[in-house]
């Protein structure tokens, strides 16, 4: 017997189950499915919040960045270190969990555990414990994504991880090889690093961050470099073997590298197995992605996708909005129509980087006369008293009117303070809004006062103070 619902989700992660959660507030029937043992999807189990945890964790543990500053630091062992680290991890994925579940709850949406599959007229046919067939007047995909596995990676070798394995290693290695420059390369590489491992890490491109403000990749490898981490950039085609029972990664230029582990953290492949796409008329893109419209709706009628499934820019933040307007899009509902054009990215490497609207590169691909502000977190005093003074506030903004065109952060607390340059950007502001907003003393808010009078000097060609200078 067919159950019918006004919406069934598929997956129950930052998409699905905001999306869930949307319809359900104006009274539709919603359902759930996921196939995983626990709700939350990857942001929730295998990447926002354990990894996060883990670098907050590891960073208290051990002092790291502290050290200099009051010539004492904690020296756990390293399978203490390890031990603990993972436990708190382990607690803050239950806890999300559980708000995921309990949001469900909450909502009345019910939750179906199980591997979906789309048939004809929006019914999904749903193998678990037992079989159901669903029926939907709308669908929605969110099954999210997964770390890429290339078939020239010896995953089989169980020193060799990706992001979700290499957080069930027992034992914390003495050298660690990170492939992939990204995100999740950077953010696990000075993880490593924290923590006392030596990492190489290796990218084909040419900086760190690709998508990042060029100056801000950097300043970011910069500071890796001077807490002791090796980079290869420039290199493709590392190579990864065992010969005589040692791990080697073999360099482009011949170079042979011998860790104790070795991450491959180079992107990430969409979820889209099993569901039934091509049957249910659904196109897909050369990578596997879904293809969507601007409302989220994909080729077949009824069935929307949000999320990671439909490829970047892969944030569970956008993730989120995406599955609340694709929902009011199917439904009609008049309350959200478009995704911010203005989304923030963080990267949590140690330390953060931040960023939202133009880089330099993209305003001047875009013809902008534009000029840049930047104000130091060495010069700033509770940069000072914590002891992070690496990093800037970087204000890029158009000459003509000083209109805020992007800002990009790197140090502590970098994804929180690019926040306050999002809202002038939303605003449609000028950088004479930082000079006129009086912010706490000390803080490190107060750097984007600072970098706007550097973006003035720089306008009325005066001089202005080097890095570091006070």
């Amino acid at each position: 017997m067919d159950e019918r619902y006004d919406l069934i989700v598929i997956g129950s992660g930052a998409a699905g189950e905001k999306g869930a959660a949307q319809a359900a507030y104006f009274g539709k029937r919603v359902v759930v499915v996921d196939r995983s043992e626990v709700v939350g999807g990857t942001p929730a189990t295998t990447g926002g919040i354990p990894t996060k945890t883990i670098r907050e964790a590891a960073l208290y543990l051990t002092g790291f960045r502290r050290r200099e500053i009051y010539g004492v630091g904690l020296d756990l062992p390293p399978e203490i270190s390890l031990q603990r680290i993972r436990a708190r991890s382990q607690e803050l994925v239950r806890l999300t969990t559980d708000t995921v579940r309990e949001n469900l709850d909450r909502h009345g949406i019910e939750l179906v555990r199980g591997d979906a599959r789309l048939r004809p007229d929006r019914s999904v046919d749903v193998h678990g414990e037992t079989r159901r067939i669903l029926k939907g007047e709308v669908v929605l995909i969110a099954t999210g994504s997964r770390p890429f596995r290339p078939a020239t990676v010896p995953f089989a070798d169980p020193a060799v991880d990706d992001s979700e394995s290499i957080l069930e290693i027992e034992a914390m290695p003495r050298s660690l090889v990170v492939i992939g420059g990204g995100p999740v390369g950077c953010e696990y590489a000075s993880l490593g690093a924290a923590l006392g491992v030596e990492v190489t890490l290796i990218d084909a491109g040419q900086r760190l961050l690709p998508f990042m403000d060029a100056e801000i990749s950097r300043l970011l490898a910069e500071a890796f470099a001077r807490v002791g981490m090796r980079l290869v950039l420039g290199q493709g085609g590392a190579t990864i073997a065992r010969e005589q029972g040692e791990l080697t990664v073999t360099l482009a230029d011949g170079e042979i590298i011998r860790p104790e582990r070795v991450l491959f953290a180079a992107g990430r492949a969409g979820n889209t197995e099993g569901l039934g796409l091509a049957e249910a008329g659904i196109q897909v893109d050369d990578r596997g992605r879904i293809v969507v419209d601007d409302r989220y709706g994909t080729s077949a009628e009824g069935i929307y996708a949000a999320g990671d499934v439909i490829g970047p820019p892969a944030l569970a933040s956008v993730s989120m909005e995406q599955g609340r307007v694709a929902i009011c899009h199917a439904f009609g509902i008049p309350f959200k129509e478009t995704v911010d054009p203005l989304p923030p990215y963080g990267v949590y490497s140690i330390p953060e980087v931040g960023m939202v609207g133009l880089t330099e590169e993209a305003a001047a691909a875009a013809g902008i006369a534009y000029e840049v502000g930047r104000g130091w977190f060495g010069q700033n005093a509770r940069a000072r008293i914590a002891g992070t003074t690496d990093g800037l506030v970087k204000l890029v903004f158009a000459r003509e009117d000083r209109k805020l065109l992007g800002v990009h952060v790197m140090g502590d607390v970098a994804s929180e303070l690019v926040h306050i340059g999002q809202a002038v950007l939303h605003s449609g502001g000028a950088i004479d809004r930082f000079i006129h907003t009086t912010f706490n003393v000390p803080t490190y808010a107060e750097t984007f006062k600072y970098a706007a009078y550097d973006g003035l000097q720089r306008l009325q060609g005066r001089p202005v103070r080097a890095p570091g200078s006070s």
